[in-house]
C-alpha cells in the first residue's frame, strides 16, 4: 500500500503512524503532540474535526477511535467517500491488536517499538502488595475513571486496583468527598486530558500522590515500551 495518505484523529495513533510509516500522515488533531517535530496539516481537534479540510486533503485512510471522536463526524466523513478505520480498546491486548491493524492499513511493517512493548509488558515481574487507586481525570466536577478502561488494566498489571473498577460508568462523576472516603493507598493524577500538577490536585486528598504521564497511562503507541518503568517509577516515588 505505497503512498498511502493518512489523517489521524488520535493522537496516540498519530504517533505511532509517524514513526512507523514516515510520510503517510497529511493531517492530525491539534492535540496530537508527538512527534514534537511532526510537521502536518492539522484539522482541528478530536471533538471538532474540520470535516471539510479532511476532505480536501483527499486521504486514502482516515483513522478514528470510538471513544475520542463522535461518531456524527465521521459518518460525515464516510459520506464524502472517504475510509474511515475507527479503533476500540479497552485493554491492553486490544491496543496491540489495534495497533498491529492500523499499521498494516497505513502500509507499515510491524515496528521494532511494537515487538519492544509487547515484551516489555509480557515480562512484567509479578508485582508486590497490590495498592487501591482512585484515578481523577477531571476536576470541576471531578471525574474518573471507572470500569472497562485501558488506563485501568494497565495499572492492574503494575499492581493497582482502581477502587472504581466495578462502576457502572466508564467515567463517572463524583464529589472530591466520595473520592477521599474511599481511603485510597494512592491517588493517581495524569496530566491529560486534565492537567492536574502539583499545585492543582494533591491538595484535596491525605493520601499519597502521583502525579503520572498521561500519555504513558492512556496512549496507545510508542510510549507503551517505556510505560511500565515511567508509570512504576512515579508510583514508588508516591508511595515511599
Amino acid at each position: 500500500m505505497a503512498g498511502v495518505r493518512v489523517v489521524s484523529l488520535v493522537p496516540s495513533l498519530t504517533e505511532a503512524v509517524a514513526v512507523s510509516a514516515p510520510g503517510a500522515l497529511v493531517g492530525a488533531t491539534e492535540w496530537c503532540s508527538h512527534p514534537e517535530d511532526l510537521d502536518v496539516v492539522r484539522v482541528g481537534g478530536t471533538k471538532n474535526p474540520d470535516v471539510r479540510r479532511i476532505i480536501g486533503l483527499a486521504p486514502d485512510l482516515v483513522i478514528a477511535n470510538e471513544e475520542e471522536n463522535r461518531a456524527p463526524d465521521l459518518a460525515a466523513l464516510r459520506s464524502a467517500g472517504l475510509q474511515v478505520l475507527v479503533t476500540e480498546v479497552r485493554d491492553l491486548p486490544d491496543a496491540f491488536r489495534e495497533l498491529t491493524r492500523v499499521l498494516a492499513a497505513c502500509g507499515a511493517g510491524r515496528p521494532g517499538w511494537l515487538e519492544e512493548a509487547e515484551s516489555v509488558w509480557g515480562q512484567l515481574p509479578p508485582p508486590g502488595a497490590r495498592l487501591r487507586t482512585v484515578i481523577p481525570i477531571w476536576r470541576r466536577p471531578w471525574m474518573v475513571l471507572g470500569r472497562d478502561t485501558f488506563a485501568g488494566d494497565l495499572l492492574r498489571r503494575l499492581g493497582v486496583d482502581n477502587a472504581y473498577a466495578t462502576h457502572a460508568e466508564r467515567y463517572p462523576r463524583v464529589t472530591v468527598d466520595e473520592l477521599r472516603a474511599v481511603d485510597p493507598d494512592v491517588v493517581i493524577l495524569p496530566d491529560e486530558p486534565y492537567r492536574f500538577t502539583r499545585e492543582d490536585g494533591p491538595e484535596e486528598f491525605t493520601a499519597p500522590t502521583a502525579l503520572v504521564s498521561g500519555r504513558h497511562l492512556t496512549w496507545y503507541g510508542p510510549s507503551l515500551a517505556e510505560a511500565p518503568a515511567v508509570l512504576g517509577s512515579a508510583l514508588r516515588a508516591a508511595c515511599r
